[in-house]
């Protein structure tokens, strides 16, 4: 399943890998640094959750061209690509 994002919806997942980015870094330092533990417990969350959403993100996409895409419902093969989406999803839970 090819994945061709919008401009918009692309930048928008980019933005939140980006901040995910920076989050990871900043948990490297916090460690390094010897930072408490909470704090680094809390930060890591952060990024986890930023990437959750990019995720989550491109699969809506993904499903969204699923539903619209004529090449799917010309295959047939409805029931494939419901599970490759439900499998995407749950690789995220």
């Amino acid at each position: 399943m090819e994945l061709a994002m919008a401009a918009e919806e692309l930048k928008t997942v980019v933005n939140r890998l980006r901040r995910a980015q920076g989050q990871i870094a900043g948990v490297i330092k916090m460690i390094e640094e010897g930072r408490d533990c909470e704090d680094v417990v809390t930060q890591l969350a952060a990024a986890s959750r930023a990437l959750d959403k990019a995720g989550f993100a491109i699969i809506a996409t993904g499903l969204q061209q699923c539903l619209t895409d004529g090449d799917m419902a010309a295959s047939g093969d409805r029931e494939e690509m419901r599970a490759r989406l439900e499998k995407l999803f749950l690789s995220l839970a």
